[in-house]
């Protein structure tokens, strides 16, 4: 990579970073739907179709935080060390997460991250967003499980796990408890979980 093409991906990442936060500040700020696209522009001080050009809708400029994680268990199957069963690399992925307070886990009682999941959970339009990365990241853990329905019923359910699970965590710590009064509860409602799904 040339350096004037490092520099570019620099600067566009840059320019996206300050557009997704921008859109994130306003819409915990003043809510979803009452946040226009031209303010979300104005904040970052870039022209409507250049917020285009890294955010197709409204949707993905809150659910781009999520991007990180697209693909992420078909991922940890994929680059399992050999020998170790699916489940199992499966489980030890999310208590590290749950040991980490990764906020995908729900276990991370930072305000901003408590607000922007309430944000999310709250707003149908993101919640249905929501549902359409899942069932993407379900065709992925199906095609690193194997073929066949037996592996798309078991993505489908290590899916529903790991979303009831820090559903659960995020609701307690919405509730008012904090992450580290969670924790216990959490690691032994994840064994128990995955050991049901084993």
């Amino acid at each position: 990579m040339s350096e004037l093409t490092g520099l570019r991906a620099r600067k566009r990442q840059r320019t996206r970073d300050a557009i997704g936060d921008a859109a994130v500040s306003l819409f915990l700020e003043h809510g979803f739907d009452d946040v226009s696209v031209s303010d979300i522009a104005a904040a970052a001080e870039v022209s409507k179709p250049t917020l285009f050009r890294y955010f197709p809708t409204k949707e993905d400029l809150v659910l781009h935080r999520f991007a990180d994680h697209q693909g992420e268990s078909a991922r940890v199957v994929r680059d399992r060390t050999p020998g170790t069963e699916p489940m199992t690399a499966l489980h030890e992925h999310f208590r590290s997460g749950l040991d980490r307070h990764d906020p995908v886990t729900g276990l991370n009682d930072h305000p901003h991250v408590v607000a922007f999941h309430r944000l999310v959970f709250n707003t149908p339009s993101l919640a249905a967003r929501l549902t359409q990365y899942a069932l993407d990241d379900e065709e992925a853990l199906a095609d690193a499980l194997g073929d066949g329905i037996q592996a798309r019923v078991r993505a489908a359910q290590v899916l529903a796990v790991l979303r009831v699970l820090a559903r659960a965590n995020w609701q307690k710590i919405a509730d008012g408890r904090t992450a580290h009064d969670v924790h216990p509860e959490a690691v032994a409602d994840a064994d128990e979980a995955f050991d049901r799904l084993r």
